[in-house]
């Protein structure tokens, strides 16, 4: 369902948004230590004192910079939750898509797609999301490489900081709001959903007809040869130009299977009938909610 579509995005985002509060935990030190961070020159409770008054602790061992490994970590985090942006803004363009037209971006009246093709409703901001991921993955090589300094410390970390720290930050935080207002707006066709599922005739249930066989002592491998010829038959059907489902709610599939001897031989038509509820997929759904967003 679509349902378990935004289950899935809200999950992992929440997986996110945990590494990223792991991250602000593995930044937030500071040093008072010196050029060589021996503390020669200032007590330790200095350095301690000054860093809970930063709302800092203070950094276990340190030479003359906070390790790089830290920042990395931040990064990193930053650039998976951009990856899991891009997976939501990826999938809302394939929605879009004409032949699909599942769901799509929130589209106001008197605004503009196409410059050249006036009809178009573009996806304009998943797009944009997608962009920007890009940009906000791309800096997780140099803060990686930003770890392994010379000497103790060289400073050919700090042109890379001073560009890529400030602006991860901004483009992050501008591509969230862009996304929240993308899932926020949504518009969603759950009758299309339906028409797309039942565009092949009925071969989404093949696998349960397929699992229900061995059940009656049917080998697996005699069990596809009988579920396959059945759908192949389906394709030929639907390239042909036959209607994938007829007046009475019948699939080419079902009826295929309903006059396929072998199978009824095994199957009665009801019990082959049952296997075409969608019932079945959904049944466990809301206890998947459960376990996701809490009951």
């Amino acid at each position: 369902t679509f349902g378990l579509v935004l289950a899935i995005w809200y999950d992992e985002i929440a997986r996110a948004l945990k590494l990223i509060k792991d991250a602000k935990d593995t930044i937030s030190y500071g040093k008072l230590s010196g050029a060589m961070g021996n503390l020669a020159h200032a007590p330790m409770e200095f350095e301690e004192l000054t860093c809970v008054e930063l709302g800092l602790k203070a950094a276990p061992a340190s030479n003359q910079v906070i390790q790089r490994d830290r920042y990395a970590h931040v990064v990193s985090a930053i650039a998976v939750l951009a990856s899991t942006c891009e997976k939501i803004a990826v999938a809302v363009r394939h929605y879009q898509r004409t032949e699909v037209y599942e769901a799509e971006e929130y589209f106001s009246p008197g605004q503009k797609g196409s410059s050249a093709m006036p009809h178009k409703r573009n996806p304009v901001l998943s797009e944009n999301i997608t962009g920007l991921c890009r940009v906000l993955r791309s800096y997780v090589t140099p803060a990686l490489e930003n770890v392994a300094l010379w000497h103790e410390r060289d400073i050919s970390h700090s042109s890379v900081e001073r560009f890529i720290l400030p602006d991860m930050f901004i483009t992050a935080d501008f591509m969230l709001v862009r996304i929240k207002n993308l899932i926020a707006n949504l518009v969603v066709y759950p009758e299309n959903m339906m028409k797309n599922l039942n565009l092949t005739g009925g071969l989404v249930f093949s696998q349960r007809v397929l699992l229900q066989l061995p059940q009656r002592g049917i080998s697996r491998e005699d069990a596809y040869k009988i579920v396959q010829r059945n759908a192949m038959k389906v394709w030929a059907d639907l390239q042909e130009g036959k209607k994938a489902i007829d007046e009475q709610g019948h699939s080419l599939f079902l009826q295929n299977l309903l006059n396929d001897e072998d199978l009824t031989k095994s199957l009665s038509k009801d019990e082959i009938k049952e296997c075409f509820d969608y019932n079945y997929y959904t049944k466990n759904v809301d206890k998947i909610f459960a376990r996701v967003f809490g009951k």
